[in-house]
């Protein structure tokens, strides 16, 4: 058997000092029996696309996968992800090679079409946008919720300045979601018999974004409130730790354990709200006139509408109504019979995308003329600075020589890497030739955000034995790892495995 421990999103920075400190114990074990090892991951440039490459060794050129709302050229439009195909995850192969898997939360999944096992999401917290609930067998989910006090309170991210009771209430969800996973994992490890064990701690996620620090408050907390949130993302962090424990004791004695983050993170310095703003002064080639759009129209709603508002009215709504109007929101009133290029959604790196001739349904730009266009943008774009008159732009990259591959058109055109100095109090960017930028509201609402890069794993084998480094080590290596632990086809994969079975 095999167990991956997915430490989501774990800031390696964080990580690091707790780990000297003595308050991450487990962890610390894992290392001292097992190979710690840094990934290649597709996260240098697109976070969300990491997920999808761990889960199904395919990497991210090839999946095209990258945002939970995503540019669909043949409509014209934003889309949520479910609307793209995806590549099997591993337990799918397992599955059809008659392994079974427990899998609880994967992150930005979706329900597999070939499977045996219990799989569960959904179930710490729920996130209608990156956990939505749903569990195989249909009844996984309730049975658990009937035997540990119902399901995970719902934690679905809302943008915008948080606050404080909210993320008091938050802080209490999260710091008790690994144990969640934990008593879901230990018992049912306990009764039933799986090949691969995929737990997703996903409460260390959103406690990196919503408390990495308390500068997207208008006003920081004082007295016990204060120290409760500075606290938060430790506090979660040894929850993780305390539940890897449990989970470990339930574990037969052989079993191969893996630990892994696919993505990190740090200090928010994420300015991709402000993008749209400067790529239509980049493209005008002159500062924006007053009273124009300077964002785009989804970040101008949030920034006119409060944070508890929203919350609210989307609270309201059925899943599947809020995600399509999130994806109708996102470029809405977009003139695409002169648009040449659009800010596609983010919020971490900045992603611009040419209206192209031949691959966009209406697009208008030559796909001659799109190299001097591109050229023309990152320049543009390379001129902004904060208020203090460092540069916003730490680089601006072609994304089609970073990631080649059967899907490499729903990508974008252009990654905007950002100055890594926070961002999360900025009002806005200027440019001497282009004018100023006014920030809508205060943004994301996030103090932390992902890295680029900062994936690894802990490899700690039980069964199986280590495998010599064939190369740079790479996220899609986990997957490949499981195949060969569990001895089914590793075709199409594009990793190699960290581990191999001890006879072989």
């Amino acid at each position: 058997m095999i167990c991956v421990l997915q430490f989501d999103a774990a800031s390696v920075r964080v990580l690091e000092r707790m780990l000297g400190e003595g308050r991450l114990p487990t962890l610390a074990g894992l290392m001292r029996r097992g190979r710690h090892v840094e990934l290649a991951t597709p996260a240098d440039h697109f976070a969300a696309g990491a997920f999808h490459t761990l889960y199904s060794g395919v990497e991210l050129g090839d999946h095209g996968l990258f945002y939970p709302f995503q540019w669909d050229a043949s409509s014209q439009r934003a889309r949520y992800m479910t609307a793209f195909p995806a590549p099997p995850a591993i337990w799918e192969r397992l599955a059809r090679a008659g392994r079974r898997t427990l899998a609880i939360d994967p992150y930005e999944s979706r329900p597999p079409r070939d499977w045996r096992g219990t799989y569960v999401c959904g179930w710490q917290f729920g996130d209608r946008v990156v956990l939505p609930r749903w569990s195989l067998p249909s009844t996984a989910g309730d049975e658990l919720a009937a035997l540990h006090g119902g399901h995970g309170a719902n934690a679905t991210e809302i943008f915008g300045r948080p606050r404080i009771g909210d993320l008091l209430a938050l802080r209490e969800t999260l710091v008790a979601a690994p144990g969640r996973v934990a008593d879901a994992a230990v018992g049912l490890l306990g009764r039933e018999r799986y090949d691969l064990a995929w737990l997703t701690f996903s409460a260390a996620h959103l406690a990196g974004h919503q408390f990495w620090d308390l500068s997207q408050l208008g006003a920081e907390p004082e007295g016990r409130e204060r120290t409760q949130l500075q606290g938060a993302l430790a506090a979660v962090y040894q929850a993780v730790d305390h539940a890897f424990a449990r989970v470990l004791k339930a574990l037969p004695e052989d079993a191969d354990v893996i630990v892994t983050s696919a993505v990190g993170m740090d200090v928010n310095s994420s300015r991709a709200d402000l993008l749209p703003g400067m790529l239509a002064a980049v493209l005008a080639g002159a500062p924006i006139p007053s009273g124009e759009s300077r964002s785009g129209a989804i970040w101008r709603l949030r920034g006119a509408i409060p944070t508890s508002a929203r919350g609210t009215i989307a609270r309201a709504l059925p899943d599947r109504v809020a995600l399509e109007l999130t994806a109708r929101l996102e470029l809405r009133g977009v003139d695409w019979s002169t648009t040449v290029a659009f800010a596609h959604p983010a919020d971490n790196q900045g992603y611009v995308r040419l209206n192209l001739r031949g691959r966009e349904r209406d697009g208008i730009v030559d796909p001659g003329d799109a190299d001097a266009l591109l050229e023309r943008i990152a320049a543009g774009l390379s001129t902004f600075c904060d208020p203090d008159g460092t540069p916003a732009v730490a680089g601006v990259e072609r994304v089609a020589s970073h990631h080649p591959g059967e899907r490499c058109d729903q990508l974008p055109d252009l990654v905007v890497r950002w100055s890594d100095r926070p961002a999360t109090t900025l009002a806005g960017v200027m440019s001497p030739a282009l004018g100023e930028v006014i920030r809508s509201g205060a943004g994301s609402g996030r103090s932390g955000n992902h890295t680029p890069g900062d994936a690894w794993a802990v490899v700690a084998g039980g069964a199986s034995a280590p495998r010599a480094a064939g190369g740079e080590p790479r996220l899609a290596d986990v997957a490949s790892t499981i195949a060969a632990v569990c001895g089914v086809d590793g075709e199409g994969l594009s990793g190699q495995p960290l581990l191999e079975p001890a006879a072989a």
